[in-house]
Parts: structure tokens; C-alpha cells; sequence
């Protein structure tokens, strides 16, 4: 038992270490690119496993009908990132193979569509990898329901919690098993700035930091403290703690959730909560998410992969939305905004006001080609 904690504490010592070293390192590495200022955007997209390819391909044709003026002119370059499969990453041992994270870094956006986790071994998310090695701390996820008066912007810190050494814990034999949870001041202090300004440059005046920090009491007490330090610079826009069981409740509780309007919260709880508000919009399916840095951005949809869809052979039938979403979030990011206004009221008017097509993700329902068909004509009649 002796070797196993002596084990355990020398790797507990080289995380920490490490931690501490990005942690100076963010301090020291403060640059944000300005998108318009560049003279020319890499849009890199990735296909992903499962159902991946399908959706992913009907978003680069979006993007073709989109920016086709822009493509012609060499402003807008689209890059198709290959190997970023599971099979792939199996092969390789590698969340993402080296030849591929050099790929994305070419590029200053990506497009991605979902990637198979698998459960249990050593072989990190691809996801939670990405955020990391291109230091997208913001996870940006909107949900909006119009006729439940329902606006709602989270921001979920992405490169730290129970995420950033997820694959990394301590186990000894038949007795235990440890997990970690990292919470630095930095990476705190940065994703409640990105939910405070995003609240003062869209007019909305109260954030709900959401924690658990009357149990998690030195990184969730830290969180908290230090987004009430943040919000100090911000005295028009409340700023109101939550527990994250008690917000999951409110969410459905339709007396008292439309007061909320943004939320800045830890990892795990945001990627928890995140899909709880989609499933409130219509389904992860209908939800895109950002995942944005000083740097670089990642855009993608929220739902996994569904290789049963594949297995079965529907995959043809799959819903795009999610897709077309995290596109709409990624024009609006590279300073499309009109475009990427023009992509949402399309949608609106494809999936609620005249719903031509509907998806049900089998044979009874449209394909995803269709539907894409469908809303490149309605954007061309606005």
C-alpha cells in the first residue's frame, strides 16, 4: 500500500506543478485577435465520427452558398481538416494525432462536428483536449424559446474543473479511486469578464453565478468570490449566486425561470445545465455551442455522435440544426453578423413559422439534404 501512495503523491506533486505553470501562463500570454481585422479567415472543418461526416458536409455547403462572394475573393478560405475520427485516435493513442492538431492550428476557426468518447481507459475527449491545446476557456451555449419568454446565454469556464485532469486521477488497487478538480484565479477571472461584457454589450442586466459552493468550498468558494470581484467593474448588471441543484430545478419552473438572462458557471455544471436548457428548446439537437479563446474558436453542435443512427442506417436522416447553429454562432464571431442574422431567421421560419420539412431522424421524415435544400431557398428569398 506504501508504494501505491508514494506513487500517488509524486503524480499528485507533477499536476500540481503543472497547474500552476499554466496558470502563470495564461497571465503572461494575453493576446486577442481581432477576426476583422485579418486579412484573409481559415474556417477548418472537421467531420467527426458517426453522423459527423453527414451533418458537417450539409454545414460546409451552407457555408459555400453563405460566403460564396467572400470564398471567391479569398477572404474566406474553408479547409476540410481529415483524421479527426475515432478510429483514428484509437490507432494513434491520441485524443487528437499530432498531424491533425498541427492541421486545426492552421486554421482560426473550426467547424466541428461530433466526436465519439469513449467510456472508461485512458483516451481523452477529443473536445476536452481541443479547448485545451487552443485555450478555448469560454463555452458560449444560447437557448432561446420566444413564446416562453425564455432568452438564456451561458458561459461555462472550458479548460479548468473536473475536466482539465479528467483522465488523469489516481487509483489504487481494489481500495480507491481519486478524481481532481482545478480552479485557477485566472481561469476564473476570464470567463466571468467574457460573461459580463457579453451581458453590457447585449443589454442584459443580471448574471447568475452558479456553483456549489457551500460543499466544493475552495474551488467553487473560490469561483464565486472571484466573479463577484469581476462583476465589481460592471455596477449596472446584478450579479446573484446560485447552487447548481437548486438552478437545474428553476430551469423548469416556469413561475420563476424567465427572470434569468446569462450564467457563468464551472465545467461539469455547465456542461450539465447546458443540456438541460436545450432539451427545454427542442432537444440538444437544436442547440450549437462556441467554444471561444483570445486566439482561436471552435463551433459545434452539442449532441453526440449517435453512431446507432449509422448502425441502422438512417444516418441520412439526421438533424442538422445543431450544426447550422454552431454556424450561425461561428459568422457572427468572424464578423458575418449580417449573415449570420439572415442564418437564423431562416431557421426560425424552416423549423417554426412554415416547417416544410420535418426532421425525425428516420425514414418517415426529411433528410438532412432536404432540409438543407429548403433553408438555402428560404435564406435566398429574404
Amino acid at each position: 500500500m506504501d508504494k501505491y501512495v508514494n506513487e500517488a503523491v509524486e503524480q499528485f506533486k507533477a499536476l500540481l506543478e503543472e497547474q500552476i505553470a499554466r496558470e502563470r501562463k495564461m497571465e503572461a500570454e494575453k493576446c486577442v485577435v481581432d477576426f476583422e481585422k485579418l486579412p484573409k479567415i481559415i474556417i477548418g472543418i472537421c467531420g467527426g465520427d458517426g453522423i459527423g461526416p453527414i451533418i458537417s458536409a450539409e454545414s460546409e455547403r451552407l457555408l459555400q452558398f453563405l460566403l460564396k462572394d467572400e470564398i471567391a475573393a479569398g477572404k474566406i478560405e474553408l479547409r476540410t481538416i481529415e483524421g479527426l475520427t475515432i478510429e483514428n485516435r484509437i490507432a494513434k493513442n491520441r485524443a487528437i494525432p499530432d498531424d491533425v492538431l498541427a492541421e486545426i492550428k492552421k486554421c482560426n476557426v473550426i467547424l466541428k462536428a461530433p466526436t465519439t468518447t469513449l467510456k472508461g481507459g485512458t483516451l481523452e475527449s477529443a473536445n476536452v483536449a481541443m479547448r485545451r491545446e487552443l485555450d478555448l476557456y469560454a463555452n458560449v451555449r444560447p437557448v432561446c424559446v420566444p413564446d416562453k419568454n425564455i432568452d438564456w446565454t451561458f458561459f461555462r469556464e472550458n479548460t479548468e474543473g473536473e475536466y482539465v485532469l479528467g483522465s488523469r486521477g489516481v487509483e489504487i488497487p481494489d481500495t480507491l479511486a481519486f478524481d481532481f478538480k482545478v480552479t485557477t484565479n485566472e481561469g476564473t477571472r476570464r470567463i466571468a469578464r467574457a460573461a459580463f461584457e457579453y451581458a453590457r454589450k447585449n443589454g442584459k442586466t443580471n448574471v447568475a453565478i452558479v456553483t456549489k459552493a457551500n460543499i466544493m468550498k475552495k474551488t467553487d468558494g473560490r469561483f464565486s468570490e472571484l466573479c463577484h470581484e469581476v462583476a465589481a467593474d460592471y455596477p449596472e448588471i446584478t450579479a446573484e449566486d446560485w447552487y447548481i441543484d437548486i438552478m437545474t430545478a428553476n430551469l423548469v419552473n416556469e413561475r420563476v425561470r424567465d427572470r434569468f438572462q446569462v450564467f457563468v458557471l464551472p465545467n461539469l455544471y455547465g456542461d450539465i445545465i447546458t443540456d438541460e436548457a436545450a432539451q427545454i428548446q427542442g432537444g440538444v439537437g437544436t442547440a450549437g455551442s462556441a467554444n471561444i479563446g483570445d486566439k482561436y474558436a471552435m463551433f459545434e453542435a452539442i449532441h453526440g455522435s449517435a453512431p446507432r443512427m449509422i448502425e441502422e442506417g438512417r444516418g441520412k436522416y439526421a438533424n442538422p440544426t445543431s450544426m447550422f447553429k454552431a454556424t450561425e454562432m461561428m459568422l457572427s464571431h468572424i464578423g458575418y453578423k449580417d449573415k449570420a442574422d439572415k442564418l437564423n431567421r431562416a431557421l426560425v421560419i424552416c423549423t417554426e413559422e412554415k416547417p416544410k420539412y420535418i426532421i425525425t431522424g428516420r425514414s418517415d421524415g426529411a433528410t438532412c439534404t432536404e432540409f438543407g435544400d429548403y433553408l438555402m431557398q428560404t435564406i435566398s428569398e429574404l
